[in-house]
């Protein structure tokens, strides 16, 4: 049987007088007097079918019968609508098939959600996934991550970059998340993990003299899941030996102006802004700001060097600062905004959070009466303080201070409904990572990226002194619109120093010969400078689609449980399967 001639969606004025056959989903059907109107929707669009009785009686009577995703295949001649009856919102609106045929391939029960508009039950939306994706937004939404794909591979390859896959299957790391676990059958005890990053091969793949690489890869950790996170996910990783930052830089924004250029028609200027961490946390208490409104931070720690305020006072005797932002207007803040502004500050690990209020030329709050006169007039200058403004304070260690500091502006925006063009595209590079980062909590030294980032050259005696802390990477992340779209390093490529930095990280020889042995071992054998970086595709894609939720932007998601609910993943797994794995399940304690 012939199905269709083209698409629903791609008939166009230039048709009209074709004999064209279609097929896809009743979308609507209306009966005006007699004549059955149709609006027949694929992935493409939608096109206007028309059912005269007078032409086929048979075809208008089954057609009669018709009810919303009946799938059925029409026959007709394409004719300009009326004048008066286009429809200017769509790109076939100015024409529809007049039916001769129409044949039911399969009918529909009721769908258990209109098809038309986005519901708010995502768990529904997400059981019934196969119908959530016939609607426009989530068929545009995999269109546009075809297109970025394909973009992103073709440039790619224009640069030199081989496609190589890395193994799902492979040894279990300390780099970061937890890893899923896959039990090895062949080897009784033993187990697999999925990757969370092709990290090591990639790099092994330089010492095997592949150049450039990149992969669209498949990645997994077991951790907790939000809007933007997944427990697998998909990024574009890529690789290259004999290159520098800049190399890497340069490199993606071009990527990224292409990708502009041919999804949303838009220039964007390189190359773009880079800011260092110590400057993105000072000013906007992230390490991945979004630029697109002000109110940045201040360090007012000078004006209160001798202050009697005890918060301030125990903040600078123990090395800490004192930031501080202005809201502009907002001094009508109610009690409750109060309180979840503190509750966000607290989120971050500050202890609180102090404010003033400037309404009717006074400054209404209890730490005021700490403030001498001079340190009044210090204040007022340095935050511009006028009527009707909020001026928020935090009082901790640096790290602390800011990123409290930084949450509370991001919530005070929203709050405050400030004006941001979503259409406005803030890239930026944050450079100069803190190599290590050390965890009061556990103890040790953690790496802030993974441990395999080169420290800068200039910083690299600092490792042998000991001054950890004051040791910068080698690395960057690129930023949207508040939002880390990637990440990548130089890497480490010398077997000593890798070393050197996994004792540092706490990994004594004996665990780096288990887990490393095999990237130490390859970095004796002439390995080469080499650098990547990874770029969420995922989160890209949510971005540009201008999605709140990164399930947006994927054909099978998880739901914020970490459920697949339309096959019931994940499942019980019947208890001999289990013990041909060697696994014995234990049941919970009541």
């Amino acid at each position: 049987m012939h199905y269709r001639d083209c698409s629903c969606g791609a008939l166009r004025a230039k048709d009209v007088g074709r004999l064209i056959t279609l097929s896809g989903w009743v979308a609507s059907r209306r009966d005006h007097g007699g004549v059955i109107f149709i609006d027949l929707r694929d992935r493409d669009g939608i096109t206007q079918v028309v059912f005269h009785p007078e032409q086929n009686a048979q075809a208008a009577a089954t057609a009669h019968t018709l009810r919303s995703e009946d799938v059925i295949c029409v026959h007709g001649k394409i004719v300009a609508r009326l004048a008066g009856t286009e429809n200017e919102a769509l790109p076939t609106g100015s024409l529809e098939l007049v039916a001769s045929t129409l044949e039911v391939i399969n009918r529909s029960q009721v769908p258990p959600f209109p098809m038309e508009e986005r519901i708010g039950n995502e768990d529904l939306r997400l059981t019934y996934r196969y119908l959530d994706l016939r609607r426009p937004e989530m068929t545009a939404n995999l269109r546009l991550r075809h297109r970025v794909t394909k973009i992103i591979r073709d440039m790619l390859d224009q640069e030199g970059f081989w496609e190589v896959e890395t193994p799902i299957l492979c040894n279990s790391t300390p780099e970061g998340a937890r890893d899923f676990l896959v039990p090895a059958r062949l080897s009784p005890g033993k187990f697999y993990a999925l990757p969370q990053a092709p990290q090591q091969y990639k790099q092994l793949l330089m010492v095997g003299g592949v150049d450039r690489y990149f992969q669209i890869a498949r990645c997994f950790r077991d951790e907790d899941l939000r809007a933007d996170r997944q427990p697998e996910f998909t990024q574009v990783d890529l690789e290259a030996s004999f290159i520098s930052e800049e190399d890497i830089f340069s490199l993606i924004e071009k990527i990224f102006q292409k990708i502009l250029l041919e999804t949303r028609a838009v220039e964007i200027k390189t190359p773009f802004l880079r800011m260092t961490y110590h400057e993105a946390m000072n000013r906007y208490g992230s390490d991945k700001p979004d630029t697109r409104f002000k109110m940045e931070l201040s360090d007012v720690s000078t004006i209160f060097t001798q202050t009697e305020f005890k918060v301030f006072a125990h903040a600078l005797d123990h090395g800490g600062v004192i930031k501080a932002l202005n809201a502009k207007g907002f001094a009508s803040i109610t009690s409750g905004q109060i309180e979840t502004l503190t509750d966000v500050a607290k989120s971050a690990g500050a202890k609180g959070l102090a404010f003033i209020k400037v309404e009717n030329g006074e400054w209404k709050s209890p730490i005021v009466k700490f403030f001498t006169d001079a340190q009044k007039a210090a204040l007022a200058k340095q935050m511009n303080m006028e009527e009707g403004d909020l001026i928020l304070f935090g009082a901790d260690c640096f790290e602390t201070a800011c990123m409290a500091l930084g949450r509370v502006r991001l919530k005070v925006a929203e709050l405050q409904k400030i004006f941001i063009d979503h259409d406005q595209l803030a890239f930026l590079w944050v450079v100069d990572f803190p190599l290590l980062a050390y965890s009061e909590e556990e103890n040790k030294w953690n790496a802030v990226h993974h441990p395999f980032t080169r420290p800068k050259d200039e910083d690299a005696e600092l490792l042998l002194s000991g001054q950890l802390a004051e040791i910068r990477a080698q690395a960057y992340d690129i930023v949207l619109n508040g939002v880390e779209i990637g990440g990548g390093s130089m890497r480490i490529h010398e077997s000593e120093l890798q070393a050197r930095i996994f004792g540092a990280l706490g990994i004594d020889e004996n665990v780096q010969k288990e887990l490393f042995g095999h990237l130490l071992k390859a970095f004796e054998y002439g390995a080469p400078p080499h650098g990547g970086i990874a770029l969420g595709l995922d989160r890209l894609i949510s971005l540009l689609a201008q999605e709140e939720s990164i399930r947006e932007v994927i054909a099978f998601p998880k739901n914020n449980r970490g459920m697949e609910l339309m096959t019931g993943s994940p499942s019980h797994v019947d208890e001999k399967d289990l013990r041909v794995l060697s696994i014995a399940t234990r049941s919970k304690q009541s």
